[in-house]
C-alpha cells in the first residue's frame, strides 16, 4: 500500500480514537475501544492491536492531546481505562471581529462532508449500543475534511480573495492542449468532486471556467490587488453547471499489485489475476471506466509504484507527466556534487 494511503488510514484511525475518548464521561477499557474503532477491530491478534494502540496513545500525547489513564473500575485498579480530559482539551471562550466571522463563514461553505461521516459515525453507534454514557457537548467543533490537493489551490484562492489578476498554464480537457491563460479570478467552487475557478479571461474577453486540477506549474500574479470588480450577483455554481459536461466513460487497463489499490478494485468492471513475472510479486489486471483523464491520473499517482497503466496511452502519459513533475528539475553535474 502506498505511503499516502497509510498516512490517510492512520489519520482516520487517530481521529476515531479521539472521538471515542471524547464521547464518554467515564474511562473506556481497551476492549471497548477496540470494538468501537473499526481499524482496531480488524486486527487479527491481540498482540497486533496492543502494539498499534500503544503507538497511537504516544502519538496523541505527542500532539498535545491530554490522554488520561485511570482505573476502569473503582473497585478493581488492575485494568486501566482511558479518556481525554475535556477541561484540558477544550479551548477557552473566544470572540471574533466582524471580518473574522466573514472569513469563518467563507470557510464553512467549503466543507463538503458531514463532520461525523463513515467510520467515525460507526464508532459512535457502537459506543451507544455498548451502553457508554454520551457527552454531546464534547463533539461540537470536530472539523470535517475537505479535499484541496490541487497545487494551485492556495494561490488561486488568494487571488480570488484579493481580486488580483493572475496567469497560469492550463491543459484543456479532451484535446489536452496547453496554453497560458490570463484571467481576473471571480470565485472558487466545489462541483461534483472537483474544484473550479470562475474568472474573466482577458485574452478571450469573456467569462470562463477552469478546473484547478488542469492548472500546471506556478500561478503568477499579474496585477495589483483590488484592480477589478466581480460582477454583482455572480453565482459560481450556476456558471460552472452550464459549461461542465460529463464525458462518456472510457475503459482503462491497470496493473495493480495484490494487496494495494483497494479503491480501484471496488470500482473495477473486472479484476483478473496475472501470472507473476517475478516469484512472489503478484499483480492483478484491473479493468475500470473513467470519464476525466487528468482526475483519474491524479488518483492513480496516489498509489505510487503499486499501480501501472497499460492503456489508454493518453492516461499513461498523464501519469508519467505528473510523476516526472513531482521529481522536480534534475540537478546538473556540478550541483549534484555539492
Amino acid at each position: 500500500m502506498s505511503t499516502q494511503s497509510n498516512a490517510a488510514d492512520k489519520t482516520e484511525r487517530l481521529l476515531n480514537l479521539v472521538i471515542c475518548l471524547l464521547y464518554t464521561r467515564r474511562p473506556l477499557s481497551k476492549a471497548k475501544i477496540r470494538d468501537a474503532v473499526p481499524q482496531y477491530g480488524s486486527k487479527a491478534s491481540d498482540e497486533a492491536f496492543d502494539r498499534m494502540f500503544e503507538r497511537d496513545k504516544d502519538e496523541l500525547r505527542d500532539l498535545g492531546i491530554p490522554l488520561v489513564t485511570e482505573p476502569f473500575d473503582e473497585f478493581f485498579d488492575d485494568e486501566p481505562g482511558y479518556r481525554i480530559d475535556r477541561r484540558e482539551y477544550a479551548l477557552p471562550q473566544i470572540t471574533f471581529a466582524p471580518d473574522e466571522l466573514a472569513v469563518l463563514g467563507l470557510a464553512s461553505r467549503a466543507w463538503t462532508q458531514a463532520s461525523l461521516a463513515g467510520p467515525a459515525a460507526q464508532a459512535l453507534r457502537k459506543l451507544k449500543a455498548a451502553g457508554v454514557e454520551r457527552d454531546d457537548s464534547s463533539l461540537i467543533g470536530i472539523v470535517p475534511r475537505v479535499r484541496t490537493v490541487e497545487p494551485s489551490f492556495e494561490a488561486v484562492k488568494n487571488a480570488v480573495l484579493r481580486h488580483t489578476p493572475v496567469s497560469f498554464t492550463y491543459r484543456t480537457a479532451g484535446t489536452a492542449a496547453v496554453a497560458t491563460r490570463h484571467v481576473q479570478p471571480w470565485a472558487i467552487a466545489y462541483w461534483h468532486g472537483h474544484w473550479y475557478l470562475t474568472a474573466f479571461d482577458i485574452d478571450r474577453d469573456a467569462p470562463r471556467v477552469f478546473r484547478l486540477g488542469r492548472i500546471e506549474g506556478e500561478v503568477t500574479v499579474e496585477g495589483r490587488p483590488s484592480s477589478y470588480e466581480v460582477p454583482g450577483g455572480h453565482e459560481p455554481r450556476e456558471m460552472i453547471s452550464t459549461v461542465t459536461v460529463e464525458s462518456a466513460p472510457r475503459a482503462a487497463a491497470l496493473r495493480v499489485r495484490v494487496g494495494a489499490g483497494h479503491s480501484l478494485r471496488r470500482q473495477a468492471t473486472t479484476v483478473t489475476a496475472m501470472a507473476p513475472e517475478v516469484p512472489g510479486d503478484l499483480w492483478s489486471l484491473v479493468a475500470i471506466d473513467f470519464t476525466d483523464t487528468e482526475a483519474f491520473a491524479e488518483e492513480i499517482c496516489s498509489f505510487g509504484p503499486d499501480v501501472l497503466v497499460q492503456s489508454p496511452a493518453e492516461l499513461r502519459e498523464s501519469v508519467i507527466r505528473r510523476l516526472t513533475g513531482a521529481l522536480g528539475p534534475v540537478p546538473s553535474g556540478e550541483e549534484a556534487r555539492r
